[in-house]
């Protein structure tokens, strides 16, 4: 069935490259477009466009792949929340967060709907659980980032002590995830952006 060879997962097929990120970003693509539950690898392979046996040559099924899509998007997420652990102290507590902010809500812009369809797809909501129990990721982790690095900046004096750190992180999580939300897919536009939430959760920098 699989004409274009058995892989690794990676790398290069009998002298051809890989074609993983094109079927990544084609995956990618039909998702925004219509939803993962109306994605089929037959459709992925007539975008790439490629043959259905080279996505299995990369991808052990259709899940596979679709979390290999929600996996893609992840640095834009975690780069900058990784980010502020080195940045205690330096600049100012409202800009870092506002970077972390936009980082938060590019990721949610990438993945919001393949996470709504999550709903309708028990299989690839069991799988897509699965895999963030096994790599220990989640919100409560960008949260736990958010609130250790409030935390520390509370600790030099450079954020009120009245913040809650725990509360705070998880109202920065949750509202961008709300507005990226009502505009992909209410099509409402709530108003602020990541300075005002920001401002809005810590306070207005002296």
């Amino acid at each position: 069935m699989f004409s274009e060879s058995s892989g690794d997962g990676g790398g290069k097929k009998r002298g051809r490259p890989s074609r993983r990120a094109e079927i990544v970003a084609a995956t990618t693509r039909l998702v925004r477009e219509r939803g993962a539950s109306s994605v089929t690898t037959r459709a992925i392979a007539q975008s790439v466009p490629c043959s259905e046996g080279a996505i299995y040559v990369h991808f052990a099924d259709r899940v596979d792949l679709l979390l290999a899509v929600l996996d893609e998007s992840l640095p834009e997420m975690l780069v900058p929340l990784r980010e502020l652990k080195t940045k205690v102290g330096l600049d100012t507590p409202e800009d870092n967060l506002v970077c972390a902010v936009e980082g938060l809500r590019r990721f949610q812009e990438k993945v919001i709907v393949m996470l709504c369809s999550l709903a309708g797809e028990p299989e690839l909501r069991e799988r897509f659980q699965q895999s963030l129990q096994a790599q220990e990721r989640g919100p409560q982790r960008g949260v736990a980032t958010l609130a250790a690095y409030i935390e520390a900046e509370q600790a030099l004096g450079r954020v009120a002590p009245g913040v809650d750190p725990g509360v705070a992180g998880q109202m920065l999580m949750a509202t961008v995830f709300f507005q990226v939300f009502c505009a992909r897919v209410l099509a409402e536009k709530l108003p602020g952006d990541a300075r005002a939430l920001v401002r809005g959760v810590i306070g207005d920098r002296d």
